[in-house]
């Protein structure tokens, strides 16, 4: 092998042209760029699932109080006490679970000094026909909610205009709703657990957050980069035959 190398080396050159050389410079700084920015998503992601398992490990909180930093509460379990509002109940649309269509349950309530703050109180399936609405009514009087604290997502795909009129909605907008309904909200949603005996399912998922799908893009996005720096350096040798039969001719 190291004859083999020897004797490459003595019958080429490495002479790099301009324009291939301005290209692989191009493709590696884009290319090592993509893959950064895939492994800060994934630093991010690593410390939103150490969130979480952290937050699986904490007692419930009471809500009592303004709530300061709200992302810091994700996942929290939660315990609270209030009325639910069942005027203003809403149905989020085109939520499947096991494969069926259906909707979302979710109803404003009330805690004290006049907060409110919405529960997701679980998957409902859609009728024969989607002009009849489910129906899922709250428990009256003062109850006793256990959740879990969550974010709903700052974008989302919206097919038309939700303008809020009936109680059918295509997303979970919590600035939106209050907007609407004019309620004091709290800026999370409660995503109710346990069985409240009213034929809700609550079968949250646990978070994916992706980290391992990140982490996959970021090792492409490098190899690409180090593939082009392989493919320059191999296409530049030159034979030296080949040089002096070009200077001649």
């Amino acid at each position: 092998m190291p004859n083999r190398i020897t004797s490459f080396l003595a019958h080429r050159r490495f002479r790099p042209t301009l324009w291939p050389t301005l290209g692989m410079i191009v493709l590696v700084a884009a290319t090592v760029s993509l893959g950064n920015w895939q492994r800060h998503r994934a630093e991010e992601k690593q410390a939103q699932r150490e969130q979480a398992d952290r937050a699986a490990r904490e007692p419930p909180l009471e809500l009592a109080g303004p709530i300061g930093d709200v992302a810091a509460l994700r996942f929290r379990a939660v315990r609270i006490v209030g009325e639910f509002d069942p005027r203003r109940q809403m149905l989020i649309d085109n939520r499947v679970h096991a494969g069926r269509p259906g909707y979302e349950v979710v109803t404003p309530l009330k805690l004290a000094e006049d907060r409110f703050v919405l529960i997701d109180r679980g998957w409902i399936a859609q009728r024969a026909t989607r002009s009849e609405l489910p129906e899922a009514p709250p428990p009256k009087g003062d109850v006793v909610v256990e959740g879990r604290i969550n974010l709903p997502p700052a974008r989302y795909l919206e097919l038309r205009p939700d303008l809020g009129a009936g109680p059918v909605r295509q997303n979970l907008d919590i600035e939106r709703v209050a907007g609407a309904t004019g309620l004091p909200l709290l800026p999370v949603v409660i995503e109710q657990t346990g069985d409240a005996h009213d034929g809700l399912v609550r079968d949250w998922p646990p978070p994916d957050f992706g980290v391992e799908q990140h982490r996959s893009y970021m090792l492409q996005w490098y190899f690409l980069a180090l593939l082009g720096c392989v493919l320059w350096l191999g296409l530049n040798w030159r034979p030296l035959g080949g040089e002096r039969e070009s200077t001649h001719g």
